[in-house]
């Protein structure tokens, strides 16, 4: 029988440095979006800087966990830690934003229903033994276009559009339109997991990658 690992089992290692970047990427990221205000309104320079740590910290989130599998690094710590960095990324976003007036609070709250309720319930099916379902296509589609939707009422383009012009209201309704579009695929992949988890018996075989 092998040795039960500990958390802090390669702690070090570089997948969970990578990781550990991306979470202070993600306090960065949140200050700066704050102090930018709506739109970067109130200091322009705060709302470019958050925006591109929010699409570089979201560009990098599969990177620590194929690392992880690539180079036989995976940890007990990365596995908790992984997941908690991309929620509170994503959420963070959310909240700011919604607090901003750019995003409704009622796409933020379901989005927020969603991200934390499936997390708390795969820790569940875990703990009692059951299989981690992998992610699915609409959970991996969620993934992308949330981050894309965000990442673009995050950037400030309107400093090169033009405050008042069409073109940057169409930016702002498309942008808009893709959050929407990550608001329908994650409730539909949030279904989806309920049903695989819950519509089959539990088995511990096909232990695989975490559901986004």
């Amino acid at each position: 029988m092998s040795e039960k690992k500990s958390l802090l089992d390669g702690w070090n290692s570089i997948p969970n440095i990578i990781t550990y970047v991306r979470i202070v990427m993600m306090f960065a990221f949140l200050y700066f979006a704050v102090v930018g205000g709506s739109y970067g309104h109130t200091d322009t320079r705060s709302r470019w800087i958050a925006a591109i740590l929010f699409i570089v910290a979201a560009s990098t989130d599969k990177l620590d966990g194929y690392l992880a599998r690539r180079y036989n690094q995976v940890t007990e710590l990365g596995k908790l830690i992984d997941p908690i960095a991309d929620k509170l990324l994503i959420c963070g976003a959310f909240i700011v934003l919604s607090i901003q007036g750019e995003i409704w609070w009622w796409v933020t709250i379901l989005f927020l229903v969603r991200e934390i309720g499936i997390t708390v319930m795969r820790f569940f099916v875990i703990d009692t033994g059951g299989s981690v379902i992998a992610a699915s296509s609409a959970g991996k589609l969620k993934t992308l276009t949330q981050c894309i939707g965000l990442g673009m009422v995050l950037l400030p383009l309107w400093v090169f559009l033009g405050e008042t012009s069409t073109w940057w209201t169409y930016y702002k309704w498309i942008s808009i339109a893709i959050v929407l579009l990550a608001l329908f695929f994650c409730l539909y992949s949030g279904a989806e997991y309920l049903i695989n988890t819950f519509g089959r018996p539990r088995t511990k075989e096909n232990k695989t990658d975490q559901e986004k």
